[in-house]
This record gives structure tokens, C-alpha cells and sequence, in this order.
């Protein structure tokens, strides 16, 4: 399960990174809004995996210096554009957790991909982005 878990932790480090980067991008109060509370909710899975970590005696590996976004955000475009793309990838990183983990700890990453995939949801319609839904939530495409 470590090894799982490790990937949706880097996950979630380099989501709260690209909230910084988006949160600069957008204006409108509402969207703002919703870009720190991702980065919330990004922080606060970040932790529980931490936690998942150390309850299998499992270090994780230092968080980068820095992260190398996949494209340059220079506007709000662009900042919602890459909100969608954390967002699928973090949903992605989330599945392969479904399958090592039993009771809770499921439920958790189960809820941890919805979130992500609800989220992403949300910036594609901001985004006017279609289709507003992926078929299967957390599967590479």
C-alpha cells in the first residue's frame, strides 16, 4: 500500500503548488473561493496521507524544492485550464489507493477521487469546457 500511497501524496503536494499558481490567475471573488478551498481540501488529504505513511512505518520521500508545471499560466484561461488538469491527475492517483486499502481507509480514498473528479467537473463548466464529465473518473486517458 506505501507504494500507492506515496504517488497520491506527490500528488496532492504538486495540487497545493498549482493552487498558488491558479489562485493569482482568477478574479472573479467566487472562483478565488473555490481555489483556496481545493488547496484546503488538497492539504487536508495531504496530512492523512502522511499519517497512512507513518502508521506503516513508511517514510515519504521529501517534497520537491519546486514543481515544473505542465504548461505556463498566464492568465485565467489558463489557471482553470491547469485546475482541471491537478484535478483528473489527482483523481488518477487516487485509484490505484482504492485497491490497497480496506474499510475506511477505502472510503477515504473513494471519497478522495470524487472530490477530484467533482472538482474538475466544476472548473470545466467555468472553463465552458465539454464534455463536463469523464466516463470513468481516475482513469488515465
Amino acid at each position: 500500500m506505501s507504494d500507492q500511497v506515496a504517488s497520491a501524496l506527490a500528488a496532492e503536494e504538486a495540487a497545493i503548488y498549482a493552487y498558488g499558481v491558479i489562485g493569482v490567475k482568477l478574479s472573479a471573488k467566487a472562483e478565488v473561493a473555490e481555489a483556496r478551498g481545493a488547496e484546503q481540501e488538497h492539504r487536508e488529504r495531504r496530512d492523512w496521507l502522511i499519517g497512512k505513511l507513518a502508521e506503516s512505518s513508511a517514510t515519504p520521500g521529501p517534497a520537491p524544492a519546486g514543481y515544473e508545471l505542465p504548461f505556463a499560466v498566464a492568465d485565467r484561461a489558463t489557471a482553470l485550464e491547469l485546475a482541471i488538469h491537478i484535478e483528473d491527475g489527482v483523481a488518477q492517483s487516487w485509484r490505484p489507493v482504492l485497491g490497497a486499502t480496506r474499510d475506511a481507509d477505502r472510503s477515504t480514498a473513494l471519497a478522495a477521487l470524487t472530490d477530484s473528479a467533482v472538482r474538475a467537473v466544476r472548473w470545466r463548466r467555468l472553463a465552458a469546457v465539454t464534455p463536463l464529465t469523464m466516463a470513468f473518473p481516475g482513469r488515465a486517458s
